[in-house]
C-alpha cells in the first residue's frame, strides 16, 4: 500500500537532535518534534553491540512527504556527529493518515 507520509524517528545522544533537525530542514524537512528520552540497554548489550551505551537521549520525530523521506534520511546520515559507533538510530514508519487540530489562523 502506498501512503503519502513518512514519520522519521532519530533517536540520538542528548545534545545532538538540533543539530539534525537542521540537516533534516535543510534537506526540505518542515519541522519536527524533540522529546526527552532515556535509553534502557544493559551491560550485555554494550558487549553485543560494541559499543558504549549512552543513557540520556533525544528522539526526533520529523513527519515528511513520502518523496522526501530518502533525501531527509541522506542529509540525517551526513551529520558528521552521527559517525561514532553508538551515536544514535534512525527508522521510518509509513503514516497512513493523520491530522492537525484546530483552526488554522487567517492573516
Amino acid at each position: 500500500m502506498h501512503t503519502p507520509h513518512t514519520l522519521i524517528t532519530c533517536i540520538v545522544n542528548k545534545g545532538m537532535a538540533e543539530t539534525v533537525m537542521e540537516a533534516a530542514r535543510k534537506a526540505g524537512a518542515s519541522g519536527g518534534t524533540i522529546l526527552s528520552a532515556r535509553g534502557t540497554g544493559k551491560e550485555e548489550d554494550v558487549k553485543f553491540f560494541g559499543y558504549s551505551l549512552v543513557p540520556e537521549k533525544e528522539m526526533l520525530l520529523v513527519l515528511v512527504g513520502a518523496g522526501q523521506t530518502g533525501k531527509v534520511l541522506e542529509a540525517i546520515k551526513a551529520v558528521p556527529s552521527l559517525v561514532e559507533p553508538g551515536a544514535g538510530i534512525a527508522f521510518c514508519v509509513d503514516v497512513e493518515r493523520f491530522m492537525t487540530f484546530g483552526e488554522p489562523e487567517l492573516l
